[in-house]
C-alpha cells in the first residue's frame, strides 16, 4: 500500500494535496498564481472577492506596512460578476490546485445572487462568503450578530443549494460560538478564522490617516495570538461537535504559525501577508510542517487537529 502524503487533507469533501490555501485578495483573480511555480507548497488558491458590479475600491494608498504586518483598506475593487464569468472563469481549470471564489456584497440578494452564478459554472471548488471585509462601509453588516448571519447563509442557500460554501468571519466577534453555530446551522461547509482586524495608523508628521480611508484592516504576525484563541473556543465549542472544518488564518509567517493553528482546530491555513511578503513562503511553510508531522510520531497532519494539551 502507497504511503500517505503527511500534509494530505480533505477540507469539507475536498481534496487538498497541503493544508495551505492563498487567502482571498492576495493572489488577484485566477491567472496570477495558476503556474506550478506560483502554486509551490499550496492546496488551493483563494480569489478576491466578487461582487455582482464593478468597484474601483477605495483611493490610494490602499495598503501601508506596519512595524508588525501591514494595514489594507483595498475595498473590495473587482471587475465584477459578468466581467468576472467571461474573463476569468474560463482560465479556472488551468489551475493546478483547485480555486475557491470568494464572494462579497452588501444586500442578501447580491450575495445570493453572485454565488448562485459563479456555483452555476461548475468551475470552482468552493464558494467562501467574505462576510467580514473592514474596508467598506457595509463590508461587516452579516457579521454583525448571529440573526443577519444565519439570515444571508439561508438566502444563498436557498439559491446555491448544493455549493460548498465556506464563510469568513471577522476576530473581533463578541461571541464567536455563537456566529460559528449560525454559520453552521445556515449550511456552511467550512469556516474561515479570521479576517483581518480594523485598525489605524498616523502620519505623525502630516497628522494624517495613512491609509486614505482612515481605518483598515491589519493583517500579520500582531493578529495571530488572537486568531489561535479564537479558533481554539470555535472548534472546542461548535466546529468539532458539528463536524465542520475550520481554515486558520491570521499572520502565519512560519510554520510554526501554522502548526499553532493545526493544534487549536484548524483543519487548514491561509495564507495572506506572507505570500505577499514573498510568493515562495508556502513552499517553505509546508516543507516545515511536513518535518513537525513526523517529529511528533504522526503519519497525517489530521491527527494533530484540535490537539492542544489544556
Amino acid at each position: 500500500m502507497a504511503q500517505r502524503d503527511p500534509l494530505a487533507i480533505t477540507l469539507a469533501g475536498l481534496a487538498l494535496r497541503t493544508p495551505l490555501i492563498a487567502a482571498g485578495g492576495t493572489c488577484g483573480y485566477v491567472s496570477e498564481l495558476r503556474d506550478g511555480a506560483g502554486v509551490a507548497g499550496l492546496g488551493a488558491i483563494t480569489t478576491k472577492s466578487i461582487t455582482r458590479l464593478e468597484r474601483e475600491g477605495n483611493a490610494p494608498a490602499r495598503v501601508v506596512p506596519t512595524k508588525v504586518g501591514m494595514l489594507n483598506a483595498i475595498g473590495l475593487a473587482n471587475m465584477g460578476l459578468d466581467a468576472f464569468v467571461e474573463r476569468e472563469v474560463p482560465r479556472v481549470r488551468e489551475s493546478p490546485i483547485p480555486v475557491i471564489v470568494s464572494v462579497a456584497g452588501h444586500a442578501l440578494d447580491e450575495f445570493a445572487v453572485v454565488a448562485e452564478t459563479l456555483a452555476a459554472t461548475g468551475e470552482f471548488a468552493a464558494i467562501e462568503l467574505n462576510v467580514s471585509c473592514p474596508n467598506t462601509q457595509t463590508g461587516r453588516s452579516f457579521s454583525a450578530d448571529p440573526a443577519s448571519l444565519l439570515g444571508l447563509l439561508r438566502a444563498v442557500r436557498a439559491r446555491a443549494a448544493s455549493a460548498r460554501l465556506f464563510v469568513k468571519l471577522p476576530p473581533d466577534m463578541a461571541d464567536p460560538c455563537a456566529m460559528a453555530a449560525a454559520a453552521v446551522e445556515g449550511g456552511a461547509n467550512a469556516l474561515v478564522l479570521c479576517n483581518t482586524l480594523p485598525a489605524m495608523a498616523i502620519d505623525v508628521r502630516t497628522r494624517e490617516p495613512r491609509l486614505s480611508r482612515g481605518v483598515g484592516g491589519l493583517s500579520g504576525p500582531a493578529i495571530h495570538p488572537l486568531v489561535v484563541r479564537v479558533v481554539r473556543e470555535v472548534h472546542a465549542g461548535v466546529a468539532r461537535e458539528a463536524g465542520v472544518p475550520i481554515v486558520g488564518l491570521g499572520g502565519v509567517m512560519d510554520w510554526e504559525d501554522a502548526a499553532e493553528l493545526i493544534l487549536a482546530g484548524a483543519t487548514a491555513i491561509g495564507m495572506g501577508t506572507a505570500t505577499m511578503a514573498d510568493p515562495r513562503s508556502p513552499k517553505r511553510v509546508a516543507k516545515g510542517l511536513e518535518s513537525w508531522v513526523l517529529t511528533q510520531g504522526c503519519t497525517s497532519i489530521t491527527e494533530l487537529v484540535g490537539q492542544v494539551r489544556l
